[in-house]
């Protein structure tokens, strides 16, 4: 069930940052199924293979190779694309990465962030603005029952910070300027996402794909982890509503957690063992642990206030959304059109 009439993005104009990675490629998909006018502003894909090239989105769509620490080329795109709705998903998202280069981490997540928040201020046309953080914005305790919206942000690794500092941000500019402008503005901040077509390092779903393909044992780094992992469509879906929602209804701008419910928390060990049994062929992992930077070990959501104020609830449990995932691959190493393949996915869960 949709909580967001999907015949109101037919004919809008959407400007979507970090365009060409995992998320934003099957976000710009969907909104070319939905009948939007989409322009997407982010740095070349950052994989190989990529999913963006694998959807043939440059052909469909308008799409610029930019930085967001470059002000000025992104204020020229948001004058000429005049975007009503602006999805900002563009971000340097690895943990272990963020301890490797913490400069470029904070100068892309808050600078790039102020950014974007400068030509959505500047721009005249925008109505409708959605921060897309991570759960990993809030200062874990380690304790056994899920973060709520009014908890503190104060993210550990230069990732997780990085992103707690983007929302303060984002909340400044709501209050000082945006408001005023008439503006509506939320943060959405999601847990552990996975779907087809991700190909970074350091992810446990692309980490076992790799293994499997290639013939050998999946390695699972930090198998005791618990994390609220859902499908890619869940969040996007949200983020959709409540970018939707906002536009028509200011009152509903804020900050919400997007996950899924407590009993689809499990931890990575469970993930790769779910994993194995979608993936048949007698594929197995094994418990690599050696150590390395801090990581949260436990970290669950409170989503109550996205379910209690837009009725917003998971399509697909965790063994479900593993499933579909395993399924995309599968199509993809079988030499399957991945633009149609992904397409019925994503008419199924929103069916359309």
């Amino acid at each position: 069930m949709n909580t967001f009439d999907v015949n109101f993005y037919k004919g809008k104009k959407v400007l979507v940052t970090g365009h060409t990675g995992f998320k934003g490629s099957w976000l710009c998909r969907i909104l070319l199924d939905l009948g939007a006018e989409v322009t997407g502003y982010a740095l070349e894909p950052p994989t190989e293979p990529d999913i963006f090239s694998l959807l043939k989105l440059e052909s469909q769509m308008h799409s610029v190779v930019g930085d967001i620490r470059d002000l000025e080329k992104l204020k020229a795109v948001f004058a000429e694309a005049q975007p009503e709705i602006v999805l900002h998903l563009a971000a340097q998202p690895i943990v272990r990465e963020s301890y490797k280069n913490p400069v470029y981490t904070y100068e892309t997540n808050v600078m790039g962030t102020v950014n974007v928040l400068e030509a959505v201020r500047q721009c005249g046309s925008v109505k409708s603005f959605l921060n897309v953080t991570t759960d990993k914005v809030y200062r874990n305790n380690e304790w056994e029952w899920g973060y709520r919206e009014t908890d503190e942000l104060d993210g550990y690794d230069p990732y997780s910070n990085s992103k707690s500092c983007s929302e303060l941000v984002t909340h400044s500019y709501e209050k000082a300027f945006l408001k005023e402008l008439g503006i509506a503005v939320s943060t959405a901040r999601a847990g552990n996402v996975i779907g087809g077509g991700d190909f970074a390092a350091d992810r446990i779903i692309p980490d076992c794909v790799r293994a499997v393909s290639g013939g050998k044992k999946i390695a699972v780094r930090n198998p005791h982890s618990t994390r609220p992992y859902q499908h890619v469509l869940e969040p996007l879906g949200a983020y959709l509503m409540i970018a939707a929602r906002q536009y028509e209804d200011g009152s509903k701008a804020g900050a919400y957690n997007v996950g899924p419910g407590d009993d689809d928390c499990i931890t990575t060990g469970q993930l790769a063992d779910f994993f194995c049994e979608a993936w048949g062929d007698g594929v197995s992992w094994e418990n690599l642990y050696q150590g390395g930077p801090h990581e949260a070990n436990f970290l669950k959501l409170d989503c109550s206030r996205i379910h209690s104020i837009f009725g917003w609830k998971p399509h697909w449990k965790v063994k479900e959304a593993i499933a579909h995932t395993v399924e995309w691959y599968q199509a993809w190493l079988n030499g399957a059109d991945m633009e149609a393949y992904t397409d019925i996915q994503i008419k199924e869960y929103f069916g359309i």
